[in-house]
This record gives structure tokens, sequence and C-alpha cells, in this order.
């Protein structure tokens, strides 16, 4: 395929990535400064540099160069020596999906990403070491410092939050007494399950760190008694999964593992289901997104399994994953693709 790209936009791309992390904190601190802030206080006025002098109790020095930052990178723009917005600047501050990404990416990822190289080397999560030492970011989320928490959470749950409720009918048609969350983190899902159901008993799979916030979300419901919790590190492929279940259910978790894992995870499900069994599975495939911003979002993620969460994972393309689902012993009764913020629901049997 030959590249049409013209010589001189491909070399103002090439230079736009040579700044990206100058462009990335230039946006922020005219954010987090309230530079942007007065000047969309001001509507079609603008303001002058005085008078964002004025306004944020900044020096005229740093009013001139992160203004000159913001004009350049497209956040502002200038018409008779005042600042106007521009609506790149709209939606980097009150875009939902732009702000958790932004918090996402400086909280959690950005010091560690200067080690993606060496995780690539070594295919371990290099850059998580500026928090501490741990093997993967899951053993440290309940330790991590409280702002890196919460951009983390912000992060995971803006992507599936919406997705749940959209789910539900269809983890409950063939009506489940007793449903497996593996994975369950803080027990959002399972609280909505209960919630919908009052019939169903629940259990969450996951490791301790995770389950005890999963219990302190449960205690202010009134769904405690109907959720209980197994303790397991599915790394560890000695672990078996237990039987008994009518559905397993695994939200934005098995992009959490390498290849391997993956097939290890599904198949110790195979071995605990019946022929009645259900496996749901939710997950974003790059792949299979409405929208060119989306898949480059995912695409971009991978690179945070890389270099803090695990070293080995990523979001994957749909074609690789459902090669996975049939080397475990599934079979993919169903995909329904485009829930809530671009997810895909497989609905899987166990192959006979």
């Amino acid at each position: 395929m030959k590249d049409t790209t013209r010589a001189i936009d491909a070399l103002d791309k090439a230079n736009w990535i040579a700044f990206a992390p100058f462009v990335f904190q230039a946006a922020r601190a005219l954010k987090n400064l309230g530079i942007l802030t007065a000047i969309e206080a001001a509507k079609e006025d603008g303001l002058a540099a005085k008078e964002l002098e004025a306004r944020t109790g900044m020096s005229p020095y740093g009013v001139r160069v992160l203004c000159e930052a913001g004009l350049a990178i497209g956040l502002l723009i200038s018409k008779e020596e005042k600042y106007h917005l521009t609506k790149t600047a709209y939606f980097f501050m009150h875009n939902p999906f732009t702000v958790v990404n932004t918090d996402f990416t400086n909280d959690v990822c950005y010091k560690g990403l200067f080690h993606l190289e060496e995780a690539m080397k070594t295919g371990k999560p290099e850059g998580l070491k500026v928090f501490g030492e741990w093997n993967t970011i899951y053993e440290a989320l309940s330790q991590l410092p409280p702002k890196v928490q919460e951009s983390w959470f912000g992060f995971d749950h803006y992507y599936s939050d919406s997705s749940f409720p959209k789910c539900l009918p269809g983890v409950f048609e063939e009506n489940p007494i007793k449903i497996l969350d593996i994975g369950g983190n803080t027990g959002k899902f399972a609280l909505q399950c209960l919630a919908y159901n009052d019939r169903v008993q629940l259990s969450i799979a996951d490791l301790p760190g995770q389950l005890e916030m999963a219990k302190t979300h449960a205690a202010a419901t009134p769904y405690a008694d109907r959720l209980s919790y197994i303790e397991i590190n599915l790394l560890d492929s000695s672990q078996a999964l237990p039987r008994g279940f009518d559905a397993i259910w695994l939200s934005q978790f098995l992009d959490c593992f390498s290849e391997t894992e993956i097939v290890s995870i599904l198949t110790r499900c195979v071995d605990a289901m019946d022929e009645h069994t259900c496996v749901f599975i939710l997950e974003p495939f790059w792949d299979r997104q409405r929208f060119a911003t989306a898949a480059f979002c995912l695409r971009m993620t991978s690179l945070y399994f890389t270099a803090m969460a695990n070293g080995n994972s990523q979001m994957y393309h749909s074609r690789l994953f459902f090669s996975l689902i049939e080397q475990a012993g599934l079979h993919i009764e169903k995909v329904t693709d485009q829930i809530g913020m671009g997810h895909t629901l497989l609905k899987c049997k166990k192959r006979v």
C-alpha cells in the first residue's frame, strides 16, 4: 500500500509527535491554572493577556508562554489581541470521555510510560515501579495513592458503567440463579445484577484487595446477604474455578491478560461449566468501533498494559480474541456490538 501523504504534512505530524509531551502538559496547565476557564467565562468577548493576568493571578510571562502554546496546539485562537477558545478546548475541558482519558494518562501512566521500551524487552510492567514494587497493577490497586486510584477507577468505570444496564437483559435471558463474576473489581456489576433480580445469588472471584473494596461497597446496600466472595489469583493456572454456576461473567477483564493466560482462564471456565452454563464476555475491541477516535484510544491504552499493568496484555482485535475463545473450548453463540462506550458482548457456551 502506497503512502500518499504529502512530505510537508508528514513532517508536521512527525514534529507533533516529537513535542507530544509538551502538548499534553501545556493543555493541562492551561486548564488547571484557570486560563481556559477564564476565557470561557468571557464568552464571545474573549480576554486580552492583561485581563488573563488579573483573573488568574499569573505573571505576564506565564500567561504569554501558555497562551502561545495554546495557539500552537489548537486550544486557542487570537482575534484583535484577545484570546478565544476553540471547539477543541471545549471538548478538552468538558467532554467526559476526554477528561477521564486525560486524568488516566497523567495520574496513572505518564511517568511510567518512560519505561515503555524496557517493558517491551522484559515483558514486565516496568513503569509500575514509579509507584512501588508489585508484579502487576492489580495487586497494587488498593494501595496506590488516592489520586491515582481515583483516576484509574474513573477510567475503568467510565468505559464499563454505561454498558452494564444494557447487558442485564441478555445475562438474565435464561434466568440464571447463580452467577460468578470473575474479576468483579469493586462490585459495580454484581450490585446491579442483585438490584435487577431479587432471586439471583452472586459470587465475585478476584484478588484480596479488590474483594475488600467490593465488600465495602456492598455493605452500604441491601444486597450483601446475596453476595459472596472467592479469593483467587487467576495468574496461577493451578487455581480452579468453582462449579455450579448458571452464568459466568467477565467484563473488561480478559484484556488484562496475555493470549496464553486468556486461554488458561477460559479453559478453567469450561472445566467449571455444564452444557447449560453461559459465559458472558464484555470487551471493547478496537476493530469494532464506530469512530476512529475510539479505536485510537483503545490502541494507545494497550501501551498502558505494557508499561504499567502487567507487561503482556492489550486491547485486542476481535479476530485474535475470538480465536482464543475457540481454543479454550467455547463456542460463541451471540455477538452484540456497540453496547455503551463501544463494547461487544459475547455469549458463549461449552463446545460439544
